[in-house]
């Protein structure tokens, strides 16, 4: 059984810029409950948190839990591999807390950074007369299309 539960998919540029050639890839937000190796006693993690290597702290979680709060918002591409409940290369691991707090505006910016990698950013797409096109970046390069 997975200790993910799928928020949503939504699709993101391939490489984090959008442009008349790009390619897109489905992002993927796997919700991890807050009881996913929590202390309490009765879940079954008491003496150890399996989980605790690649993921944020367990919290606690009250009788009362709604199942509502999330542990983790684990974001990915889609075919991301996954070795025992681990995902080999996330785009981000983000605690409940840090997930639940965060602007979309924000969280796209930084699932963009991660999908861009060490690349520079697209700045401008220029479309000639001639039907040529050119691609530029914030590193002063550029490439044609």
């Amino acid at each position: 059984m997975s200790i993910y539960a799928t928020n949503w998919i939504l699709k993101f540029p391939l490489n984090s810029d959008v442009h008349s050639d790009c390619e897109w890839v489905e992002v993927i937000g796997q919700g991890v409950p807050s009881h996913i190796g929590m202390p309490t006693p009765g879940y079954g993690y008491e003496s150890v948190d399996p989980y605790a290597s690649f993921l944020p702290p367990a919290v606690n979680v009250s009788a009362v839990d709604d199942g509502l709060v999330l542990r983790a918002m684990v974001i990915v591409k889609r075919g991301t591999k996954e070795v025992c409940q681990e995902y080999d290369n996330p785009l981000l691991v983000l605690s409940g807390t840090e997930y639940g707090a965060i602007p979309f505006v924000e969280l796209h910016k930084r699932i963009c950074d991660a999908l861009r990698g060490d690349s520079p950013k697209l700045v401008v797409e220029i479309m000639d007369k001639d039907g040529s096109r050119r691609l530029m970046y914030d590193d002063g390069s550029s490439r044609e299309l």
